[in-house]
């Protein structure tokens, strides 16, 4: 059985997308939009425009996405949000 390059960029895809977490920071009625800001910026080293990008999606929306990889990683993430004060969790990217 011969397998074609699509099928197998598919399938490459989908084991690398297995393997991608992700930590999402939720909006909390406690922190102000600025700390969450300024906790993108030095834990994560993103950019101010970024920083305040990612805090406005917490703030409207919710939540937001705020670091992907591998699960070990993602842990260490979520543990840095929860030393800040913030609210976060992980998941597997696409769920």
């Amino acid at each position: 059985m011969t397998i074609s390059p699509d099928l197998t960029t598919e399938v490459e895809q989908g084991a690398a997308l297995a393997d991608t977490w992700v930590t999402i920071v939720w909006n909390d009625p406690v922190n102000l939009m600025s700390y969450v800001a300024y906790v993108f910026e030095s834990y994560f080293g993103y950019a101010q425009a970024h920083a305040e990008k990612l805090m406005l999606d917490v703030h409207t929306r919710g939540r937001a996405v705020v670091s992907s990889g591998s699960r070990e990683r993602m842990e260490r993430d979520v543990q840095a949000m929860h030393d800040y004060g913030l609210w976060a969790t992980l998941q597997r990217a696409g769920e």
